[in-house]
Formats: C-alpha cells, sequence, structure tokens
C-alpha cells in the first residue's frame, strides 16, 4: 500500500484505473492537505479499508493481520468489537455494580431498622447525582465511556463499604458518629460517581445497536442489569430466611456486596474503547475525533438551543425515579420484616425482567412503523401507569405515617399476597417506564455524543427530582402525599411528551441532523455523509 500526500486544492475524489487494477481516494487530512491512497482492487480481496466517521480519517487492516477482537473467535458468537457482545459486557458491568446497589436499596433503608440514615445518604447521593448527572455528556465526550464506566463503578464499592462500616464500627458514639457522616459522604460520592457510570451506559446502550434493534438492545441490558438486582437479593434473602423477627440484614450481607461491586468495577476495563466498537452492519459509531471540554460544555447547550422540543421530555426524565422513595421506603419498609422485605426486592426486581421484555418486543416489533411503536409504546407505559398505581391507590388511602406496625406483614402469612403482587408489579411498571424512555431517546438520534447528551438530561432530571422526593419523604411527609405526588408526575409527565413523540419520531434518524455542531477538527458533515454513500470496502472473505 503506498501513501502519497497532495495538495490542499485537491478536494476528496474519487476514481477507479481499470488498467492499474486498483481504486484512489483522496480527501483532506487534518494537516490542511489530503491523502491519496492505492489499495489493490476488490477482485483480489488482499485489504479491506474502512473510514471511520469521527475517529481515525482511515484504518486499513490486512485480511491475515485483523486484529484480535474483530475475530470471530468462536463459531456463531459474532466478534468481540461487535455492538453485541460490547453491550453484554456492559450489562454484566451493571449487573454487578448499580444492580447490587438496587439490591441493598430495594430492601429498604439499605438494609438498616430505620431508613433515616439511607434517606440521608439518598439525599445526598441524588443532589450530586443531578448536578453532575445533567453534565456528565461533557465528560463522557471529552473522557470516553470506557474511563468514565471505570470510574462510576468504583463508588459503588465505596457505597457499600460505608454501610460495612456502619455494622463494624459502632462500639463508641464518636465511631458511629463518624461512620454516619462517611455513609452520607459516599452517597454524595456515588452520585458523582453513578452520573458518569449511567451516562457512558446510555451512550453505549442507544448508539451501538443498529435502528432495528434498539428495542431488543435495551430489554438485554436491563433483563441483565436488573438480574443482578435479583440475585444480590438472594444474599439477604438467604441470610435472614429463619430471622422472622429481624430488622436489618447482617454483616455478611454486606461483605458480599462489597466483593461483588468489585469485581464489576474491574469487569469495565475489559470494554473496548469505542472507535474499536462496530454495529451488526459493520457501520462505526459516531464520535467525536477530538473532543474538547470547553466544546462539549458549550454543546450541552447548543442541543437544547437547536432542538428547544426536548424540554418536553424533561418532566418525563424527572419523575422516573420520583416514585423508588414512595415504593422502597414508605411501602417496603414500614410494612413488612427483613425477610420478606428482601423477598419483596427479589420479586420486585425480577418482575422489572419481564417487564423490559414486554415494552422491548413491542418496540421492536418489524409490522409496525417506528412511529406506530412509539404511539403504542406510550399507549401501553400510560395505562400501566393507571392500571397499577390505581391499584396501588387501595392500599395506600389507609397506610398513614406514624402508626405503630407491631406486627409487620410476614411471606408466610394470607395477607401477604396482595401487597405481594402490588411490589411485584410495581417493579413491572418500573421496567416498562425506563426502558420506553431510553428507547425514545435513541429513536432520536444515533451519534453516541448526542446520545450521552440526552442521557446527562435523563439521569441530571431524574436524579434531582429523586432528590427531592427523598428530601420530602425525609420531612415525614404523609404516606399518601408520596404516592399522590408519584402518581400525578407520571401521569402529567406523560401526557407533556406525547406531542414530542408524535412530531419527532421518524422511521429513520437523519445522519446530516447527527452531524450537527461537530469540532473543527473533525471532518465536514458532507465529507462524512460521503464515507457513508461512497466508501466502505469490506472484506468479503
Amino acid at each position: 500500500m503506498q501513501i502519497k500526500k497532495k495538495s490542499r486544492s485537491q478536494l476528496y475524489s474519487m476514481s477507479e484505473n481499470q488498467d492499474q487494477n486498483s481504486t484512489k481516494i483522496e480527501f483532506p487530512s487534518k494537516e490542511e492537505s489530503s491523502t491519496k491512497i492505492e489499495f489493490p482492487s476488490k477482485e483480489e480481496n488482499k485489504t479491506a479499508i474502512v473510514l471511520d466517521e469521527y475517529a481515525d480519517s482511515a484504518s486499513t487492516h490486512s485480511y491475515h493481520g485483523t486484529a484480535w477482537y474483530d475475530k470471530k473467535l468462536i463459531p456463531g458468537i459474532p466478534s468481540y468489537s461487535s455492538g453485541l457482545i460490547q453491550v453484554v459486557l456492559l450489562s454484566f458491568v451493571a449487573f454487578l455494580c448499580p444492580g447490587c446497589f438496587n439490591a441493598l436499596s430495594g430492601l429498604g433503608g439499605a438494609g438498616l431498622s430505620s431508613a433515616t440514615l439511607a434517606n440521608k445518604a439518598n439525599i445526598a447521593l441524588n443532589s450530586t447525582f443531578s448536578v453532575v448527572g445533567f453534565f456528565s455528556g461533557t465528560f463522557v465526550n471529552t473522557f470516553g465511556v470506557k474511563p468514565s464506566l471505570i470510574f462510576g463503578g468504583s463508588g459503588y464499592c465505596i457505597y457499600v463499604l460505608a454501610f460495612l462500616l456502619h455494622k463494624v464500627c459502632n462500639k463508641s458514639d464518636a465511631q458511629i458518629t463518624a461512620v454516619n457522616g462517611f455513609i452520607v459522604f459516599a452517597g454524595a460520592w456515588l452520585g458523582v460517581c453513578a452520573g458518569m457510570f449511567w451516562c457512558a451506559q446510555g451512550a453505549i446502550m442507544m448508539s451501538y445497536p443498529t435502528e432495528k434493534a434498539k428495542g431488543r438492545y435495551v430489554f438485554m441490558f436491563w433483563t441483565i442489569f436488573n438480574l443482578g438486582a435479583v440475585i444480590g437479593s438472594c444474599v439477604p434473602l438467604g441470610q435472614n430466611m429463619h430471622n422472622e423477627n429481624g430488622s436489618s440484614v447482617g454483616t455478611g450481607t454486606y461483605v458480599a456486596f462489597l466483593v461483588l461491586t468489585a469485581c464489576g468495577f474491574i469487569l469495565a476495563i475489559f470494554l473496548l474503547p469505542i472507535k474499536k466498537v462496530k454495529r451488526k452492519d459493520g457501520s462505526k459509531i459516531i464520535t467525536p475525533k477530538n473532543p474538547k471540554i470547553k466544546e462539549e460544555m458549550s454543546e450541552l447547550f447548543k442541543v437544547m438551543k437547536r432542538e428547544p422540543w426536548i424540554v418536553g421530555l424533561f418532566p418525563l426524565f424527572f419523575s422516573s425515579n420520583w416514585f423508588y422513595t414512595y415504593e422502597q421506603s414508605d411501602f417496603n419498609t414500614t410494612n413488612f420484616n427483613i425477610r420478606t422485605r428482601a423477598l419483596n426486592s427479589l420479586l420486585f426486581w425480577l418482575m422489572q425482567m419481564f417487564g423490559a421484555m414486554v415494552i422491548g418486543c413491542l418496540l421492536d416489533f418489524k409490522k409496525l412503523s417506528r412511529k406506530r411503536r412509539a404511539l403504542y409504546g406510550w399507549a401501553v407505559v400510560f395505562g400501566a401507569t393507571h392500571i397499577i398505581w390505581g391499584c396501588g391507590y387501595i392500599f395506600a388511602k389507609d397506610h398513614y405515617r406514624g402508626a405503630v406496625v407491631l406486627n409487620p406483614i410476614d411471606f408466610t402469612e394470607r395477607r401477604y399476597i396482595g401487597p405481594m403482587f402490588l411490589y411485584m408489579f410495581y417493579g413491572f411498571f418500573d421496567a416498562l417506564w425506563q426502558c420506553y424512555s431510553y428507547w425514545i431517546m435513541g429513536a432520536l438520534t444515533n451519534s453516541s455524543r448526542k446520545c450521552a447528551i440526552y442521557t446527562g438530561y435523563y439521569k441530571g432530571l431524574q436524579s434531582a427530582g429523586a432528590a427531592i422526593s427523598w428530601a420530602i419523604d425525609n420531612m415525614n411527609k404523609p404516606y399518601q402525599t408520596m404516592f399522590g405526588t408519584s402518581w400525578g408526575l407520571l401521569a402529567g409527565s406523560m401526557v407533556i411528551a406525547f406531542p414530542v413523540l408524535f412530531y419527532k419520531v421518524e422511521e429513520t434518524t437523519d445522519i446530516n441532523k447527527d452531524l450537527v455542531g461537530i469540532s473543527a477538527d473533525s471532518p465536514t458533515y458532507d465529507d462524512v455523509s460521503e464515507y457513508q454513500t461512497h466508501v466502505s470496502v469490506i472484506d468479503e472473505a
């Protein structure tokens, strides 16, 4: 292969020389020149050249020198660089880190006898999460999705460690005061880490699949992720199975969660950089070439200026974790003993897997246009909101804060059946809501850069809502207030989001819209369109 420099005046062109049996491609280089690449004809099939959309201008691989991550090492399984394998790996990172966090939170009070300390940690967590989360698209686009996931995963280890210390360091008032302060700090620090983690997760999950597979990828991620919470819930359930009168979990539960979250943090190291990942159809991911934090920070607000309609989704984002406070702290913690709380947590996250499957299959149903899928999905989520929360009202109307529960419900009792199914369907509903929100964002863009920005909006507003909800609960407002605000916000935000879905979800995403706002160091959007339309030489061997 020969690479020759040409003058700046000769712009992108492509010609074929049949006599020399080669193809010539010329396009501007970063140094204000252009590059001529000669490579053997398609018939010889010795070299495959793939032009990256935003990353390096061209990368060449000899057929016999293909990188290990591009090879199919096991028949029937995609290469390690495929979007599918990378999303599966991401799912297991989430399985071990936020999955175990969810299992711990699902116990109510993070497994403690009182929810007060956990509430304070959650207020700190969601307060920092809301700020960092909103701007996290800037940091993820600047530093990359892999470093962001590694950094984010470490916060879950520290959070679990804080509760472990609460169990073992309680011999003096000074120790208790110090550990309680550390728990609040760990919550605040986890908010910083989780903001980075979930923004990177959203960018991967929404940009790695092709347009026709986004619902299935969301379903797959959500299923594996919640399997972590299911298995994590088995730990306290097994340890407290014979503890009928217990109100908090033992030290072993926190040790197990600490080990699992540490494994997730390490697993994130094995993810590939985004520029090495390919979709199922062979296309690469649209991502900035040389991102700068100042430009990315500016782009965060420019997106809202160019797309003011995105604000119509903000109430949807804001309400997406508001209801966790009522479900986990007010409903589960106050009505059940510890082993039943653990069982409830397991069933809650298990039903999330089924909810993700239902909404994921609907949103990828091939016989429907994408707009119809968006509208039918809206109808399903809106209907489920009123059916499930309407059933919840039957229980909530007679549930008063301050009333002493002399006999917490145990799963061996007949009176457990109704609350059990209600809590299960709360989990089912949560999956419908979260997966539908992710799918909508993915339907609006294929660019990892915009996916990160959208996810930043989503997680920032989500955490702001959760922080306010936990703060209201910490003020000992009536349970009916917590229930009513949850139901009202969910229903109202769906109505506000409807025009965005109706007018902005299209059958396919316009590539030119995704390329608006690229940095000066990247190719112009016309260049990238040329790359995609005319230059995609794929190894046929």
